[in-house]
């Protein structure tokens, strides 16, 4: 089973016995071979794509391979070291760090990466109201790590521009190190209490800039790169329509959801093949993602790859995983 698999990843070509008797390390004849694969087949391990004698591993063989028979590589120091230095490339943001480990992740494994990182609950440095036309201001939000975020919102008619400098001062006076779901709470206690000064207008704009960022839960940012490679080996139209639905599915709030719950399900890299995490019910695609922790043990992201079903398991998830502890230290 293991010849057959890693012969399947390396070429994503139907295995034959003929082809199975010059690698092995002991000498088979292929018919005793088609009698083991005619077994493997009956078992639900293989299947035969089309009339010819050759055979692929089903997603039920993969996970047997996966769980019992990987060999798993290791990264070697220098390996660890590029991972290292790129990742922790000096003046860069934290979403342009976040893109980059993306980006690399595609380049090493060749499938598609994917980076997840949850919307912060650290505390915020710095609200600005920002005028941009008649019923419209900008919302700006600094976090204390240096995040920056912005929102659109509308504002009142008639609302005079000293209104929403009022609305960024009494906000920043508030801050103190509060969290953004703190800060909301502290802000409405005031409001309901009436114990500011503010007026009407005013009031309004501080509530509708706050519930720019409350509408969103626990979603966060969902970083993919590499797409076209799920492409490349598509020669059907049917696989074609399958990696469409699979792109349009990444986009929704609910895939990003379920990322994370896949990721803080584990303490170390999962493994997905086919439709089973439930998250795209997409044969042909296997999902591999690792959880990134702070110092803490809390979750701060998930870090992973989606591939086909013949991806280099062996290569990849020793990258995934270590990528995903840079990651954890660097969100932490």
């Amino acid at each position: 089973m293991r010849e057959i698999v890693e012969q399947y990843v390396e070429t994503g070509e139907p295995v034959g016995s003929r082809t199975l008797s010059r690698l092995l390390p002991h000498k088979l004849s292929p018919a005793t071979i088609r009698n083991v694969m005619a077994d493997l087949t009956e078992a639900g391990l293989l299947f035969s794509p089309h009339t010819s004698a050759g055979r692929l591993p089903t997603d039920r063989g993969l996970r047997l391979f996966v769980d019992g028979l990987l060999q798993f590589g290791e990264l070697s120091e220098e390996e660890r070291t590029n991972i290292n230095l790129s990742l922790a490339h000096s003046g860069r943001s934290m979403q342009d760090t976040l893109a980059h480990a993306s980006s690399l992740l595609s380049g090493l494994s060749a499938a598609a990466g994917l980076v997840l990182a949850p919307k912060g609950e650290g505390p915020v440095k710095h609200i600005e109201f920002v005028p941009l036309s008649p019923g419209r201001a900008l919302v700006v939000l600094v976090s204390a790590d240096g995040q920056v975020e912005n929102r659109i919102i509308e504002t009142p008619p008639g609302l005079p521009p000293s209104a929403l400098q009022q609305a960024s001062n009494f906000l920043n006076a508030q801050l103190s190190g509060l969290t953004l779901s703190e800060l909301r709470a502290r802000v409405h206690s005031e409001l309901s209490a009436d114990r500011t000064a503010l007026d009407e207008l005013t009031s309004t704009v501080i509530e509708a800039g706050l519930a720019t960022w409350g509408q969103e839960g626990r979603s966060g940012s969902l970083i993919l790169r590499g797409q076209g490679r799920l492409l490349e080996d598509i020669d059907q139209l049917e696989k074609l329509s399958i990696i469409q639905a699979l792109f349009e599915r990444l986009e929704t709030e609910e895939t990003l959801l379920k990322l994370l719950d896949l990721a803080e399900e584990s303490d170390g890299v999962r493994i997905f093949i086919g439709a089973e995490s439930g998250l795209f019910g997409t044969a042909g695609v296997s999902t591999i993602v690792a959880p990134a922790r702070n110092a803490q043990g809390r979750i701060v992201g998930a870090i992973g790859v989606i591939g086909p079903t013949r991806i280099n398991y062996g290569k990849i998830i020793p990258v995934v995983d270590y990528t995903a502890r840079v990651i954890g230290r660097l969100l932490g």
